[in-house]
């Protein structure tokens, strides 16, 4: 059987953001996006996805403590539970990321599994760059990636670093 899903848009300084919960308001989907899958509208159901984001963008929240449920393969949703431990302000390469899954010759498919991240900037797939330091895909894009990252060393008080 599957959860009834709930949908708004919330606005957010790099431009509108597609938010869906399910039915126990876990959060299943964030993106730049427009979201066009079966949900219905219920801007009540994205209040503590709202009020997280507004503290996030204004500085005040390094650590979202919201409920999530993407959904994706187990490799998938290891790669993604190896994301949200990146430390706010930090960034750690993609070849890093892979010998924390425990498959340092995975870099490719946990490249994949970064670019198949359905909730963005909650699970924070943009801290994660090349090996040597550059920015590389982004589903929101490179500026969006760099804006994000900017944010967080600003408000770290600290230049970008590796972790």
């Amino acid at each position: 059987m599957t959860s009834e899903l709930y949908t708004d848009r919330i606005p957010s300084p790099l431009g509108p953001l597609s938010a869906v919960v399910d039915a126990r308001g876990a959060l299943v989907v964030l993106g730049f996006e427009p979201y066009s899958g079966p949900a219905r509208v219920d801007a009540g159901r994205l209040d503590p996805v709202r009020a997280a984001l507004a503290r996030y963008f204004a500085g005040e929240l390094r650590t979202f403590e919201l409920e999530l449920a993407p959904a994706g393969t187990p490799f998938q949703l290891g790669v993604w539970r190896e994301l949200v431990r990146i430390p706010y302000g930090a960034t750690t390469s993609y070849g890093a990321l892979a010998r924390r899954v425990g498959n340092a010759a995975a870099v490719r498919a946990v490249g994949r599994a970064n670019g198949a991240n359905p909730i963005a900037i909650v699970v924070p797939c943009h801290r994660v760059i090349g090996a040597d330091g550059t920015l590389t895909g982004y589903g929101g894009g490179l500026e969006r990636k760099r804006a994000l990252l900017e944010l967080e060393a600003r408000v770290a008080g600290q230049a970008l670093i590796s972790a």
